[in-house]
């Protein structure tokens, strides 16, 4: 039987990670699944609380984890919105930018430094204050700028 001569493998240089890489890993959605990041935000809020706040139905009709996660893998716009509200509220980061608030919140970059703070306490009530404060100001900006300086074009109403 003849020997072979082992000679231990080079070990693999660490990758260098891009700046951009960097910053994402400290995103809080970073390696974070749909899973955990609902059982997160029921096991502080509880189905009420992410009902009266984000308005989906799948944590209203009979809410689970699986139905929920589900539902949230299938359509991008509600994914992207619990993961705003989980940046947001529970984890409290900084506001995006105007040029990465396009970006899905998984791609948004945060700089070294920034951490996470505790959960943002929310009641029924308060959500709903602040939606009524949010809907008030969009009505008053809406009705400023229909009447704000354009003519109706010569037509009168009557």
């Amino acid at each position: 039987m003849q020997e072979l001569d082992q000679q231990p493998q080079p070990k693999k240089a660490p990758k260098e990670l891009t700046l951009e890489q960097q910053l994402l890993q400290n995103n809080p959605l970073h390696g974070l699944s749909l899973e955990k990041m609902i059982t997160e935000l029921v096991d502080h809020y509880g189905w009420e609380i992410l009902d009266t706040a984000l308005r989906m139905n799948c944590f209203n009709t009979k809410p689970s984890i699986a139905s929920s996660v589900k539902y949230l893998k299938k359509t991008e716009w509600a994914r992207e919105k619990v993961e705003g509200f989980y940046l947001s509220r529970f984890k409290r980061m900084p506001r995006a930018s105007a040029a990465e608030f396009e970006l899905p919140p998984r791609m948004r970059t945060f700089a070294h430094g920034i951490t996470p703070k505790s959960p943002m306490e929310l009641t029924v009530e308060s959500i709903l204050l602040s939606q009524a404060k949010a809907a008030s100001a969009h009505k008053e900006r809406s009705n400023s700028g229909r009447n704000g300086g354009r003519n109706n074009g010569g037509r009168s109403r009557r």
